[in-house]
């Protein structure tokens, strides 16, 4: 459909030959997509769409590269992550990713751009031994593993660069040649963001290195097994952790809670399916594992401010606002 979709962008856009430009279907907004690939196995992609009503992108559980997304403007919503946009980016290592839902608010102008790089190639290409085996590359790496994901402030450096890659002054190689360099230079500021919180982590709460990956793996298993999680001497053997580690590090680190965490994974998803209007309440609360509606309903509105039978009419949520 994107393929055939008509392209609406501004009228001076020139494009390379290493560009490419594809569109968005009719029937659900304006706009266009813009990639390339600067590198082999390093992938640049702008967004410029404005979706006519609120949608939604079902992806399913798949290999993760290396991931950075900045907006430069509105929001995106996930079914699995915080709220992207504003003053939150979003950086993730590679590995497995579960499965989840984007959804876009409709009736505002979507812009951001989006960066993956084969974690092969920023290995082999980019990294010496010595920074292999930092604590904050490592994560990049996870193999068959759940991936690691950050949500790093939007600094004012950072949405310098993005503009400066919106408004690049050259054409052809320079232009291909000046991009890399700054798709580099964002790389190295998210990992030095990472680093920094990593460093702060351990020092303020006392976890190692060790624990706080396993911990973060813990929080990947119940992400995508809400509804139906293990227990928690079965999780804390996953991840390689005691009982009690993984209960006091999972309060200290996420500052919730597991209990706390699965709730509010399942009320989430309960406002994501009640978004799409096509079940019943009793159906949503049954879906995301609650037995007792009336628990559902007052657990619902605590969250969001508004009851299911309101998020089902379309509502909206202060989130959402």
């Amino acid at each position: 459909m994107e393929q055939q979709a008509p392209i609406t962008c501004p009228s001076n856009l020139i494009l390379d030959e290493f560009e490419e430009l594809t569109g968005v279907p009719e029937c659900l907004g304006r706009g266009y997509s813009r990639a390339m690939e600067l590198l082999p196995g390093v992938w640049l992609n702008f967004l410029d769409i404005e979706y006519y009503q609120d949608s939604g992108m079902k992806v399913s559980a798949h290999e993760h590269l290396i991931q950075m997304t900045i907006f430069s403007s509105s929001f995106m919503g996930c079914s699995i992550y915080p709220l992207f946009g504003g003053s939150c980016s979003y950086f993730s290592g590679s590995g497995l990713s579960p499965a989840y839902i984007e959804r876009y608010q409709g009736g505002q102008r979507i812009t951001h751009i989006n960066v993956e790089i084969d974690p092969d190639v920023l290995e082999s290409a980019f990294l010496d031994d010595h920074q292999r085996k930092s604590d904050t590359i490592r994560q990049l790496f996870k193999g068959e593993e759940w991936k690691a994901s950050f949500y790093p402030k939007v600094t004012p450096e950072m949405r310098s660069l993005v503009q400066q890659m919106w408004n690049v002054p050259y054409r052809g190689a320079a232009k291909r040649m000046y991009l890399q360099a700054k798709v580099l230079e964002l790389l190295a500021i998210h990992l030095d963001l990472i680093a920094e919180d990593t460093a702060q982590n351990q020092v303020s709460l006392g976890l190692k290195p060790k624990t706080i990956e396993r911990l973060h793996q813990a929080r990947a298993i119940l992400t995508t097994q809400f509804v139906n999680p293990p227990s928690l001497p079965e999780l804390a053997q996953q991840v390689g952790l005691s009982h009690r580690t993984l209960q006091r590090g999972f309060q200290t680190l996420f500052d919730t809670t597991i209990v706390g965490y699965l709730k509010q994974r399942r009320l989430d998803q309960a406002e994501q399916l009640l978004r799409q209007g096509n079940r019943s309440v009793a159906e949503v609360a049954l879906l995301v594992g609650y037995g007792h509606l009336g628990h559902f309903a007052t657990a619902f509105k605590r969250r969001f401010g508004i009851t299911p039978s309101q998020c089902l009419a379309g509502k909206r949520t202060s989130l959402l606002e």
